[in-house]
């Protein structure tokens, strides 16, 4: 089957599984309460964590660049940042798409050597971005099992039986597994018969570069600071799902939800980003709502209230970066 539709048949799938998703989401919902809870909504909220998201994209934008900076000193905090923002718009449309975009921008703003060539290439940038994923990921599992620790009697049994739901998800081991044995083989042969020239070739040189970005942790300075970007990210997005708690203090269901409550909310939302659902609706919406329900008994319906005012804003906030990222990227940027 041609690569391009099975590309298409993949989104196409994604979308519909959003789609049903978002239908069984919001057929629970009280359309009359939920339009009472939006008019006395706290607006100031919804855009203190909107503006909390911009300062995390930059932030974001500050802690890539601290990886790339071996490879490109020169590498500026703006060409990070534009390519995170346009990451961001991609994804929403096209699930994971939007890496693929974000290499592609740096790689091509790269600076270039004394014969030419630029500093970065693609697959290096995409080891970079491997890395950070990673990162990320120790990062929300170190806040799950803090909260276990702390906080076991309110969050312990949601959230073990939560993750040993997606421990459990065949594909997810299969894919896994199957990684686990393809890319060694795939390393080897290509290692072995990289001397041949050709496709083999073109594969070593690949993942050389894969290798490369890999170690950038490694290579970059001041390795504390990289941690201290990581933290502040968190705590924004912590900051981020409390602004939008305070928006609905009016409303009894949530006036007794804490700090606590809003970190641990942002770590379910998080777990949605583990389905590739396009701009992850309807995984955030049903994972957050389903959780407000079964820990605090607020009902679906007043917990998509919650649901949809921290992911949308988020969406507008990325549509409207990522829009102003590609304008300044194309037609302000000098091409180096």
């Amino acid at each position: 089957m041609d690569k391009k539709v099975k590309n298409i048949l993949s989104y196409v799938f994604w979308a519909v599984v959003a789609v049903v998703l978002v239908y069984f989401c919001l057929r629970a919902v009280d359309w009359e309460q939920f339009g009472t809870a939006i008019r006395e909504c706290k607006w100031e909220y919804v855009i203190l964590s909107m503006l909390l998201g911009v300062l995390s994209f930059y932030i974001r934008g500050l802690r890539w660049r601290m990886l790339l900076k071996p490879f490109d000193p020169g590498i500026s905090v703006i060409t990070c940042f534009n390519a995170y923002n346009i990451c961001n718009v991609v994804n929403l449309a096209l699930p994971r798409a939007g890496e693929l975009a974000r290499m592609a921008i740096v790689a091509k703003d790269s600076s270039r050597d004394a014969q030419g060539k630029r500093r970065m290439t693609a697959d290096e940038v995409l080891g970079t971005i491997v890395v950070e994923r990673a990162w990320d990921m120790i990062f929300v599992f170190m806040i799950a099992v803090l909260l276990l620790v702390l906080k076991w009697d309110d969050f312990g049994a949601y959230l073990s039986d939560l993750l040993l739901a997606i421990g459990q998800r065949k594909a997810l081991w299969v894919l896994i597994a199957g990684a686990l044995l393809f890319i060694p083989v795939i390393v080897l042969l290509s290692w072995s018969l990289s001397s041949r020239g050709g496709v083999w070739a073109k594969i070593w040189g690949f993942v050389t570069g894969m290798g490369k970005g890999l170690v950038s942790f490694r290579q970059m300075e001041k390795g504390w600071l990289f941690i201290l970007y990581t933290v502040f990210i968190w705590t924004l997005y912590w900051l981020m799902s409390s602004a939008i708690l305070w928006a609905l203090k009016g409303m009894d269901a949530f006036s007794g939800l804490t700090l606590t409550d809003a970190l641990f909310l942002s770590v379910v939302g998080s777990l949605a980003s583990m389905l590739p659902v396009p701009g992850g609706f309807g995984a955030y919406h049903g994972l957050v709502a389903g959780a407000l329900k079964s820990l605090w008994s607020i009902p679906v319906g007043t917990g998509m209230v919650f649901a949809t005012l921290n992911h949308e804003s988020q969406v507008v906030t990325q549509a409207v970066c990522g829009l102003a990222s590609y304008i300044h990227e194309s037609f302000f940027r000098k091409k180096k």
